[in-house]
């Protein structure tokens, strides 16, 4: 029965089962970090336990993009669903800006209304060994998204850093709160920090969202990788020109113009697209590349003069 198991596991692709792995993690740190809260009443452990339920919806819509993304094109998608995996970074934005707010108000009420903290010992604990969890499974993650080139997974990766690094500056607050107990008001301003930091995350992550939504040009160095590329294929006097790229999820779509010599052959000009589409795929794999041959400008005819 194991056995069946673990082969119906690996029918999963790579990217789906990291997905999986972290949204087991974010069920478990979830489960920890409200437990840690409950036990001690630190606004600063509840900010980490809210950015907890983040990650949950985050991994499992995340989960939903990659499946989607995974489908073959088809009529009414002739270029794929490579782009759900923006909305996925998207929604993972919205969700993080919702829960530092609520971090944010809670902080701000705690500060007006001081309350003792209990159980510091235990709690911090638990809540080092949730950080442990998350900094794991990032670290695997991120693994696998350079090597895929996912966005889904390394947005994924990156907040669940962010998450460990903020449950290091709480853990390392609240120490300083169970050492001296007069600084009590240490927790609130733990916490209104912990919302500051993952505000920026949220707003980086809806900026590459609407970046990839918007079909926004590949970086400067590829678009330079890719010219490099194709001239070096080209014979002499023939040039690369409107270059327009843009990506959705992993995938590169590249379009540009080759102007070659009027006298080549249909069947040679074609033989050149075919070798610098592979020299493209090999490079910025994978991508999708349209080249459109248009003949050299014919130089003006020269008159003898007089």
């Amino acid at each position: 029965m194991s056995e069946g198991h673990g082969v119906g596991l690996t029918r999963i692709p790579l990217k789906q089962r990291m997905m999986l792995l972290s949204l087991a993690a974010a069920l478990v740190t979830m489960a920890l970090k409200f437990a840690a809260w409950r036990l001690t009443g630190s606004v600063g452990l509840f900010s980490d336990a809210a950015e907890s339920v983040v990650n949950l919806v985050a991994a499992g819509f995340g989960l939903y993009a990659l499946r989607v993304s995974a489908r073959p094109p088809d009529e009414d998608h002739a270029h794929g669903h490579h782009k759900v995996e923006y909305f996925a970074s998207g929604l993972e934005g919205l969700l993080i800006l919702v829960a530092a707010g609520s971090i944010g108000w809670a902080a701000i009420h705690r500060l007006i209304e001081p309350a003792p903290l209990s159980g510091l010992g235990l709690g911090l604990l638990i809540s080092l060994v949730a950080a442990m969890i998350n900094g794991a499974v990032s670290f695997a993650m991120m693994r696998v998204a350079r090597r895929e080139d996912s966005i889904v997974l390394e947005a994924d990766a990156h907040h669940l850093m962010t998450d460990v690094w903020t449950s290091a500056g709480i853990l390392t607050g609240l120490g300083v709160v169970a050492l001296v107990p007069g600084a009590i008001w240490l927790d609130p301003v733990i916490a209104l920090l912990v919302a500051l930091n993952i505000t920026r995350v949220g707003l980086v992550l809806l900026q590459r969202s609407v970046d990839g939504l918007m079909d926004r040009a590949l970086p400067e160095r590829e678009q330079e990788q890719i010219r490099e590329a194709v001239l070096a294929e080209l014979p002499s006097g023939s040039q690369l020109s409107e270059l327009r790229t843009s990506r959705a999820g992993s995938v590169r779509f590249i379009t540009f113009n080759l102007l070659l010599p009027g006298s080549m052959s249909v069947e040679d000009s074609h033989a050149l697209c075919d070798r610098a589409e592979a020299l493209l795929e090999a490079e910025l794999a994978p991508c999708r590349v349209t080249i459109h041959v248009e003949p050299l400008p014919t130089p003006p005819a020269q008159h003898p003069a007089g």
